[in-house]
């Protein structure tokens, strides 16, 4: 099981040549066995986003939502109340960003790799992650 970044998910739906092999990899490896998360939190930033007009949709919000989370091996994981909480107790020093601490969160309860090209998140020693 992976979890990918928002970036990632939006990369591997619509820029595939964005990710990286290792990337391209495990999300070939997981799909069949629906072993990729993708956290609501995500779906709550894509459509922040698309609704600010910082990011351009194909379709309107609830059309893309509705075949996004209907990608082969796409699994989307509700925000858990218990994520919540360790995304405010995360060990270290991480920034702010709420919906990167939430993924981190996730990351960390399952014990899975975190797919992201986000620098911050890459330099974070307390969460798998895969670039």
């Amino acid at each position: 099981m992976i979890l990918l970044d928002t970036h990632i998910w939006l990369w591997m739906l619509h820029d595939p040549n964005r990710l990286s092999e290792p990337v391209q990899s495990a999300i070939v490896l997981e799909e069949p066995q629906n072993g990729i998360l993708v956290s609501a939190i995500s779906v709550w930033e894509i459509a922040v986003k698309s609704s600010l007009g910082k990011l351009a949709l194909p379709l309107p919000i609830d059309e893309w939502y509705t075949l996004a989370q209907a990608h082969p091996g796409i699994i989307i994981e509700p925000l858990n109340p218990l994520d919540a909480i360790a995304s405010t107790q995360l060990p270290g020093d991480f920034h702010k960003d709420p919906a990167d601490r939430i993924l981190i969160a996730i990351a960390r309860r399952y014990d899975i790799s975190l797919l992201t090209m986000d620098a911050k998140i890459l330099k974070y020693p307390h969460v798998q992650v895969l670039s």
